[in-house]
């Protein structure tokens, strides 16, 4: 099988290879060939990837336009990508042998770039807003990555938030438990249940949740 995002914006697409790869399957996920969570994984894998080469490597601006393409295969109910398929056409001037370079580059590295998003998100406490919910920056290293909005509930909290990196996610609310070792909670709510939107929209929901501080730490 094949992917392809069509021409798309380096801004939107990793909603657009979600949506993609979920269409292509519906009739697997139907049928129970495979769990709609390991598409969703799939589909992360290849974002990740793609934000390493489009916007670190290549230094894409968001409005430049894209085209990605990509095999892959059903086995074992996991999507299986043919990462030596994967060809990306870049609508801006550079050389292509530049592109291709750092395309191959970047497919020799995944598990090291797998190692590195998994062990350096930074949980940073902000402030509070005036309803007394506390603010948390995400660090990636030692750069800013994104927000999240906890509010307390009778012992518990509520916390949503998005990030920008290092792929662009949405936190949708959800409740935690905050007594013990909370920031290693939060790191683990962000590793683990963000959906992929498009960069626009996430840096939207985190510059609103930064403007709700009224009270620095």
């Amino acid at each position: 099988m094949k992917l392809s995002s069509g021409y798309i914006i380096v801004g939107a697409y990793a909603d657009k290879i979600r949506r993609t790869l979920f269409a292509q399957l519906k009739d697997s996920i139907k049928n129970k060939e495979i769990d709609p969570k390991m598409v969703a994984k799939a589909s992360g894998e290849l974002n990740k990837l793609l934000y390493e080469i489009l916007v670190n490597k290549l230094k894409l601006d968001k409005g430049d336009v894209v085209r990605v393409m990509i095999e892959y295969e059903l086995a074992d109910s996991n999507v299986v990508w043919k990462w030596d398929t994967l060809k990306i056409e870049a609508f801006k001037r550079m050389a292509m042998e530049e592109i291709k370079s750092v395309v191959e580059d970047a497919i020799s590295r995944i598990e090291e770039l797998e190692e590195i998003e998994e062990m350096k998100f930074e949980i940073e406490k902000a402030g509070k807003t005036d309803l007394g919910d506390t603010v948390y920056f995400i660090k990636v290293g030692d750069d800013f990555a994104g927000t999240l909005i906890l509010t307390p509930l009778n012992g518990e909290g509520l916390v949503r938030g998005a990030l920008i990196k290092p792929n662009p996610v949405v936190i949708e609310k959800m409740k935690i438990e905050t007594g013990k070792d909370l920031k290693q909670v939060l790191v683990e709510v962000v590793e683990q249940k963000g959906r992929e939107i498009d960069e626009g929209t996430a840096e939207k929901i985190v510059n609103e949740i930064k403007g709700m501080i009224t009270i620095k730490e």
